[in-house]
């Protein structure tokens, strides 16, 4: 039987950076993975095969395409004719996809990391470690990293299948929808949503919550919302769905709005609303490993398990379901596994959506901070009043800065805007350190830059913005 320092159960970021970061340690690591694309074997989890990634490609072909039809006549270029052909632009997404799959097993090689394809499952203890099912194979070891992930939370109404898609779904369309629906305005309902809208599909949102993108900050909320509107999504909140009904065209739904029904046709039906702890077939009833009532992984601040030598991180453990969130927990935990102090500060995970305009924030919102009782102040700078974005033809949206107003020290930014998703890390990195306003609006930033909309955002929290 092969014997393991660090045997991790999960390929995806959480999994595989743990492994990776585990064997520069020194442990003698293995990881299984049962991921599968196009019927073979795929490490990087849902983020690298159908989330993250391919999502990110797609939207970058359908923004291009956006952009030549609607954008370049302003910058003196004339396109006609334009056109797409769907099956390379799929072709192209996997491609993308199949580089950075193909890099995480050459990592793993680069590390000697072993691998198992398959079902990985908890058998039993065996003195101070772990016997594992690793895809029908009996290996023991001393530390067992459980980062299974998470998948689609399904509506029970309307099962996935036929017309009814989740993420991985969504983006392998052979046809853009002449009417698509998406039920979830969270951040996968809105990317998928505006990839399809792009490329020429009517897309309709619908939502349970009142409003849109509640974790966000109320400015940068209501500016997305109007300028996707603007582009011809369709938004509705507060919805009730009472019936999904599936035909061999499409989908019905029917669903209840202030005291009125609804009925709608939609060619194609994307359902987004969270995920789900993947915990099916890890054999947590074999050893007694606690999951909570939602049937997550319990863990303490140290990612321990009740079972001695056996931990979790990612998803399955729940908080953020971000990709990078899970990384960060892989390092921290290997880190700790070798007597290091890895550590997580999840007061300033960044989150990004990649629509256009792009969404990202990091912190506390400004209402978030008042009711936690602080006195704050707050300072915000458009877009339209900086120069890279005016040249750039994108002058959509701003930055607002919320800071204590006793101490100066960074509480949150939120932004909405060009290329934020770029402009989010170095606000993460001041806040990290335990920065100020100051700080950020005392940093030299290259002129001209998107990023000087930072700055004079900071600058704006004192009154101070040199340039508005």
């Amino acid at each position: 039987m092969d014997s393991f320092d660090v045997l991790v159960i999960g390929g995806g970021p959480a999994g595989y950076v743990a492994a990776i970061r585990a064997a520069q340690l020194g442990f003698k690591t293995a990881c299984v993975d049962a991921f599968e694309r196009g019927g073979k074997a795929s490490l990087g989890g849902t983020c690298l095969n159908v989330g993250c990634i391919p999502s990110k490609a797609m939207l970058d072909s359908s923004e291009k395409y956006e952009v030549m039809q609607h954008d370049f006549a302003d910058h003196g270029i004339n396109v006609q004719g334009a056109s797409i052909d769907l099956g390379k632009m799929l072709g192209r997404k996997a491609g993308v996809v199949d580089k950075l799959t193909g890099g995480v097993a050459y990592l793993f090689k680069k590390n000697k990391i072993t691998s198992f394809f398959g079902l990985g499952k908890l058998v039993r203890q065996d003195g101070d470690g772990w016997i594992v099912d690793a895809a029908g194979t009996e290996v023991r070891a001393k530390h067992v990293i459980v980062a299974t992930g998470s998948s689609p939370r399904e509506l029970p109404l309307a099962p996935f299948g036929g017309h009814v898609v989740e993420n991985s779904g969504a983006l392998e369309f052979t046809q853009v929808p002449q009417k698509l629906g998406v039920i979830g305005a969270g951040v996968i309902g809105v990317e998928l949503g505006s990839v399809w809208r792009r490329l020429g599909a009517q897309v309709t949102v619908l939502e349970a919550l009142p409003g849109f993108l509640m974790a966000t900050d109320d400015a940068v909320a209501k500016e997305a919302l109007k300028q996707f509107q603007k582009q011809g999504l369709e938004f509705h909140f507060g919805v009730n769905i009472s019936k999904v009904e599936q035909t061999d065209s499409g989908v019905s739904v029917t669903y209840t709005k202030k005291d009125k029904e609804v009925t709608a046709q939609f060619d194609k039906l994307i359902v987004s609303i969270g995920r789900v702890p993947h915990t099916a077939g890890l054999g947590a009833e074999n050893v007694g490993l606690a999951l909570d009532e939602r049937g997550f992984v319990k863990v303490d601040g140290h990612y321990r398990t009740n079972l001695e030598g056996i931990y979790a991180i990612g998803d399955v453990i729940g908080g953020a379901m971000l990709a990078h969130k899970a990384e960060e927990e892989g390092v921290a935990l290997a880190e700790m596994l070798a007597g290091q102090a890895g550590h997580v500060n999840y007061d300033v995970i960044p989150w990004v959506i990649y629509t256009s305009p792009e969404i990202a924030w990091a912190g506390l919102t400004e209402k978030g901070a008042r009711e936690q009782g602080l006195m704050v102040k707050t300072g915000q700078f458009p877009f339209s009043a900086n120069g890279r974005a005016l040249g750039h033809g994108d002058p959509r949206g701003f930055v607002k800065v919320v800071a204590d107003a006793g101490t100066d020290k960074l509480l949150g930014v939120h932004m909405v805007g060009p290329n934020v998703s770029e402009l989010i890390g170095e606000v993460v990195a001041i806040m990290e350190f335990g920065g100020s306003s100051e700080d950020l609006a005392r940093t030299v930033h290259a002129h001209p830059t998107l990023s000087e909309v930072v700055k004079e955002a900071a600058l704006a929290a004192d009154k101070r913005a040199l340039h508005m």
